[in-house]
């Protein structure tokens, strides 16, 4: 029998992570602010696993000033997509399976 579950990506493997995609996915951005109300999460969880993903190019971080005021936006690039639908099919195929 194949290996059944050598399509998940590690990436995604954290709860957080998931979440980041999920919203990002849906949405053309999100920032700081709204994923950490939307996820539940601290300051550093977020920054932490959205440095992840910036690290396997799965999202991009955009920092700007709106006024004064610091703003960091996300956005899932192009790659970050088609990992994650990969991802997501892969789930799909497991819970089919058992």
């Amino acid at each position: 029998m194949k290996n059944i579950i050598q399509n998940i990506n590690k990436a995604f493997d954290h709860r957080i992570r998931l979440g980041i995609m999920s919203v990002l996915m849906v949405n053309e951005s999100a920032d700081f602010t709204t994923l950490k109300e939307l996820l539940g999460v601290t300051d550093g969880n977020l920054a932490s696993h959205a440095k992840a993903l910036e690290g396997e190019n799965y999202i991009v971080v955009e920092k700007q000033f709106i006024g004064k005021k610091p703003n960091t936006s996300y956005k899932v690039t192009k790659e970050g997509r088609k990992a994650f639908q990969e991802h997501i099919e892969a789930l799909e195929k497991l819970l089919s399976k058992t």
